[in-house]
């Protein structure tokens, strides 16, 4: 576990320096056996320590001392429903965040795998840490590796930290991406 909890504070700062996490938003977990590792609760993901990382179990039970992110439940819940999961990285990834404030749907586009569905999925809001949440979300991406919580974030799931990392970047560039090109096709000729 000590190498999964190392693994979280690495990932935990590559995000924020990349800039899909600002102040103390977004959430890391990663899946061993029965135990979740989780980034705390009201603290920025650039500054964690090891003693930060907070232990629970299936059930939600915290193993260690510290309080566990808000969307610990989210977590969870995913977890549940998806044995395959290991990792979860949570962001506020500015473009990809902006598609989920807008009627815009974010394309799936290629370098992340296998293209299923012309657009990545997403789920109606519901309010941040509640077991509504919690229940939307697992059942949005139980077939899916990203999901646009709207007019809130982004869920990456995968088999490693690493590979959640990689594609909550991924969708963040594609997002940017889409974005520049609605820009410039709205723009007229000149």
């Amino acid at each position: 576990m000590k190498k999964n909890i190392a693994e979280i504070i690495k990932v935990s700062k590559e995000i924020y320096n990349k800039g899909l996490v600002s102040g103390k938003a977004g959430n890391i977990s990663v899946k061993y056996n029965n135990v979740v590792a989780i980034t705390p609760t009201l603290k920025s993901l650039s500054e964690l320590n090891e003693e930060d990382i907070v232990l629970v179990d299936m059930e939600g039970n915290v193993l260690t001392k510290g309080r566990p992110s808000s969307e610990v439940n989210m977590h969870l819940e995913i977890y549940k429903k998806r044995p395959d999961v290991k990792a979860i990285v949570h962001t506020h990834s500015p473009y990809a965040t902006g598609f989920s404030f807008s009627s815009k749907q974010l394309k799936r586009l290629e370098g992340f795998g296998e293209i299923k569905s012309p657009y990545l999925s997403s789920i109606e809001y519901e309010k941040p840490g509640t077991s509504e949440l919690a229940l939307s979300a697992s059942e949005g991406i139980e077939t899916e590796d990203v999901l646009i919580l709207k007019n809130h974030g982004v869920v990456c799931v995968s088999d490693s930290l690493k590979e959640a990392m990689l594609l909550a970047i991924f969708v963040e560039e594609s997002a940017k991406t889409q974005f520049i090109t609605l820009m410039l096709n709205s723009v007229e000729d000149i």
